[in-house]
């Protein structure tokens, strides 16, 4: 019991000791141990790349769950180490809703036949969504969580340890000073100046080790950076498989689509075309189209009622043509289409009629309807 209370009037005599130390700093009335620049810098970056992992690690999370109250509770989860339970995504619910759209609507009817397609496509895109939120939580925010959580807390830790360290050795130096100022006076102090200067050596001794130790933990930032670049790479690898299987299904849907509309509306001119990536120019398809030259209507390459585009009865405008590069590869959907290979060059035309956002497009004795924003127009 009596050693008990020694320590603890031991250690608040120490804290007394040290929350003196710190008030003299700030009002500039003790002297202060500064440490080497070298060290400082370590210091500044270990802070840096701890507020910068903070901020990447929220927004990501923001980025992945932008539900607020969703991400409170598998915060709960991970807090109570309890597994999060499996969350419906929202194209997962969008595709169960346009599938008892229609069930009640009439699966037969057109509307209902597309509402089942893009259901079975909202569904498929759902899960290469909740694949992506996986394996980026697992490859990507689990390491920065470790990092702030662990090494961190240790790295702060020690660094709380180091100031106690330096507070004691800076109280040590006051102590010698008045010492060895009142020795100047009396004789009587001789063994109070030794006592100062043994305390001083050890708190020296102490703050060095401690010095050490926290510097070697700073170093290993640069550890913690080769670490978070890895994982970087990953989180852009999966993000990348994620939105080229979202490409490849929505593709698949459009052509679905685009074959059926041309079903439903006979008398509508369907392209069917992959999703066109946006125009390097701020023309519009519109307005690029219009300034082609203009051959024969497609009304008056095809019989009465019919609006299928008969592609070896097409000919090139009187007026003149147009060359364009290939912008990306295409591939054709059908047989009006005309494949093309990025870079590649080839003559244009447009037609009455047609859908502003196609043109003719010509590669020796090829010809085919092209999307205009695969394509950029030369002079």
């Amino acid at each position: 019991m009596d050693f008990n209370m020694k320590k603890l009037a031991s250690d608040a005599g120490i804290f007394f000791t040290r929350a003196v130390q710190f008030t003299e700093e700030k009002f500039g009335q003790a002297e202060k141990t500064e440490l080497d620049a070298h060290f400082e810098s370590l210091l500044a970056r270990a802070d840096s790349t701890k507020n910068w992992t903070e901020k990447i690690l929220r927004q990501t999370e923001v980025l992945l769950q932008p539900n607020p109250s969703a991400r409170v509770e598998e915060f709960l989860y991970e807090k109570l180490d309890r597994k999060v339970p499996s969350r419906v995504t929202n194209g997962e619910l969008l595709a169960q809703y346009m599938a008892e759209a229609a069930s009640e609507l009439g699966p037969t009817t057109p509307y209902g036949k597309t509402l089942i397609k893009v259901a079975e496509a909202e569904k498929r895109l759902g899960a290469a969504e909740r694949d992506f939120i996986h394996t980026a939580s697992i490859n990507f925010l689990t390491p920065l969580r470790n990092f702030l959580e662990g090494d961190w807390k240790t790295i702060s830790k020690e660094r709380r340890l180091l100031q106690n360290r330096r507070l004691d050795l800076d109280a040590s130096k006051a102590r010698l000073k008045k010492a060895k100022a009142a020795e100047a006076k009396a004789t009587l102090w001789n063994d109070e100046v030794d006592k100062a200067e043994q305390e001083l050596r050890v708190a020296q001794t102490e703050f060095d080790r401690q010095a050490e130790v926290t510097r070697l933990l700073l170093e290993g930032i640069s550890s913690t950076h080769v670490n978070h670049l890895r994982c970087l790479h990953e989180f852009v690898e999966s993000q990348t498989t994620y939105y080229a299987q979202c490409y490849r299904h929505m593709l698949d849907l459009q052509k679905q689509l685009g074959s059926s509309q041309g079903a439903i509306f006979p008398g509508t001119f369907v392209g069917t075309a992959e999703p066109a990536s946006p125009p390097l120019s701020s023309t519009s398809p519109t307005t690029t189209a219009a300034t082609m030259p203009m051959g024969p209507s497609v009304a008056d390459l095809a019989p009465p009622g019919e609006a299928a585009l008969r592609l070896e009865e097409v000919a090139p405008p009187a007026s003149g043509t147009r060359k364009a590069r290939v912008l990306y590869d295409y591939e054709a959907a059908d047989s009006s289409e005309l494949a093309l290979l990025a870079d590649e060059l080839i003559t244009v035309y447009s037609l009455p009629g047609m859908d502003p956002d196609w043109l003719i497009g010509e590669r020796g004795n090829k010809k085919g309807k092209v999307p205009v924003t695969y394509l950029e127009l030369l002079s």
